[in-house]
């Protein structure tokens, strides 16, 4: 491909276009080399910014200028120069057929000689630059006082591959990827409805982020939809380079420490809460998809929730309530029994207790801190080494440091399995965020059961209830459907009935009429007659 240098381009303008001082919200004029000396100037001689001289009919003079990298060569070649060059037979505009000479010449490139999909006209520099640097190629044409969008954009990505953050034994294999196009479209492939409505939103001064919002319009609120786009519009950063950044100024309590925002990488679970009448963010570069209202309960579930028998749901979500309690009080529950409230144990247990503490240096309060620490240190290591290291470092560090310290008589036996059954019970949590969130929360309560025992803990979970109603998301009660209490939505929370049951989508979230379902009760048919067959 040819590339011309500046030189070149700086000595076929005048003078006075050489001393002109481009800006972004001038016009594009009627003079190539003019037009794109302004993009060489606006881009600062950017060496993947690549310039191509061409000869259209007539002699007429173009230059097609592509970011190298963002686009496909092949098809480039293929629509774009192929067609401005060898693909016409005619060498003249008089050579043309009638019809095509009656045509403006921008139209006659439109319709008859390019071949791309996709073909635009610019008429501003700020609009032409926009579109270069997101991977269309520009033409520009002599004697034009516009620019061609031609879409030949080809972004590197990678291929759809299988969630590592969040697997199921049953269900879609596909997870969401970098590129916002390919994650819409995942979504597209699900909801196969017109009323599906993906709106497009940029977000950072500098990085110019492209943004999505998905809902499905006769299901999504109104105002909830308003709202979203409202914050949105209120962004104002240089840069957008994950959700993350979206999800922190977005969010409606940055002070509490549970996520008002919920977020997957998975397809199947976007389609599921855009059909409940949530909305999606998607953010580009990022296979993270943002959903809001996010509701407390909807942190427990599963996907694979929906794949079983309700059934076999039920008991996993009932499990994974258990493990929210031993993950939020377990360690605060043994240091207020074994420190305040000796008395409600069983006096052999009691026994037991006291004597693996002889000859423990720390009370256990300052134990259960040690040994918490310890392991949030060793989930953090494992997190952040290789790979192939990350989970032999963590599970033989957890063994080794949990006898030595027992060997060392610096923790208690009972002690070191109250922790550990802790770690363990914050793995059920199916949300990273909310599971963090809890780990974080463990501190403060056990501080309060060190301090004043089971009151303390007790004066803890209240102050958390009365701060968990008190939260909303997008206008929604956070504890909804459990406070205010729905009964129609309560089929969905710490239980799942049968598909067939739920008829209605949840009443916060969706318009009336809001029924999903009509499908009767499955019933046995009747069992035929075998006389009946001999007939």
């Amino acid at each position: 491909m040819q590339v011309r240098g500046e030189s070149e381009i700086m000595t076929s303008l005048s003078h006075q276009d050489q001393q002109r001082s481009f800006s972004l919200q001038d016009l594009l004029v009627t003079h190539l080399d003019a037009n794109v000396h302004a993009i060489r100037t606006a881009t600062g001689g950017s060496c993947d910014i690549v310039y191509r001289d061409l000869k259209l009919v007539n002699g007429i003079r173009a230059v097609v200028v592509v970011t190298d990298g963002l686009v496909d060569m092949q098809q480039l070649q293929q629509f774009v120069i192929d067609s401005l060059t060898l693909d016409h037979t005619f060498e003249s505009l008089n050579d043309l057929p009638f019809e095509m000479k009656e045509m403006p010449f921008p139209e006659l490139l439109r319709q008859s000689i390019l071949k791309a999909g996709s073909v635009e006209e610019h008429s501003r520099l700020d609009q032409t630059l926009d579109a270069l640097i997101s991977g269309l190629a520009i033409l520009f044409v002599d004697g034009f006082d516009r620019a061609f969008a031609i879409d030949v954009k080809h972004y590197p990505d990678r291929s759809i591959t299988p969630s590592e953050a969040e697997t199921v034994v049953r269900g879609p294999r596909d997870s969401f990827t970098e590129n916002i196009r390919t994650n819409t479209a995942l979504v597209r492939r699900r909801i196969k409805h017109p009323d599906l409505r993906i709106e497009g939103h940029r977000a950072g001064r500098v990085t110019m982020t492209n943004l999505s919002i998905l809902y499905i319009k006769g299901i999504a609120r109104h105002s909830i939809v308003d709202e979203v786009r409202s914050r949105l519009r209120r962004i104002d950063i240089d840069a957008v380079l994950e959700s993350g950044y979206i999800e922190a100024m977005i969010q409606d309590n940055a002070r509490s420490t549970f996520p008002t925002v919920y977020h997957t990488e998975r397809p199947d679970v976007i389609a599921a809460e855009l059909l409940e009448g949530k909305i999606a963010i998607m953010v580009d570069g990022t296979p993270i998809v943002l959903v809001v209202p996010a509701l407390f309960v909807s942190f427990f579930h599963s996907p694979e929730d929906y794949y079983q028998r309700a059934d076999v749901a039920s008991f996993i979500r009932l499990l994974r309530s258990i493990g929210v309690f031993f993950t939020l009080l377990g360690p605060s529950f043994y240091i207020a029994l074994t420190t305040f409230h000796q008395e409600m144990l069983p006096t052999q247990l009691i026994v037991r207790l006291i004597s693996q503490r002889e000859g423990i240096p720390f009370p256990a309060f300052i134990e259960a801190m040690l040994m918490e620490i310890t392991f949030d240190i060793l989930r953090e290591a494992g997190v952040r080494m290789p790979k192939m290291f990350g989970p032999t470092v963590s599970f033989v560090g957890t063994l080794i440091i949990g006898q030595s310290a027992v060997e060392a008589g610096i923790v208690s036996p009972a002690m070191l399995i109250v922790v550990a059954f802790t770690a363990i019970s914050s793995l059920v949590i199916p949300e990273t965020s909310m599971s963090m969130s809890l780990r974080l929360l463990r501190y403060p309560l056990m501080v309060l059961s060190g301090t004043f025992g089971l009151y303390g803990m007790m004066a803890g979970i209240i102050l958390l209830t009365l701060h968990l109603c008190s939260l909303r998301s997008f206008g929604v009660p956070y504890m909804s459907p459990l406070a205010p209490f729905t009964e129609e939505d309560a089929g969905d929370t710490l239980i799942r009935l049968p598909h067939w049951a739920a008829k209605k989508r949840p009443h916060q979230l969706s318009v009336e009429p809001n029924t999903r379902n009509r499908t009767p009760k499955p019933h046995p048919e009747p069992q035929a007659n075998p006389n009946e067959d001999h007939k």
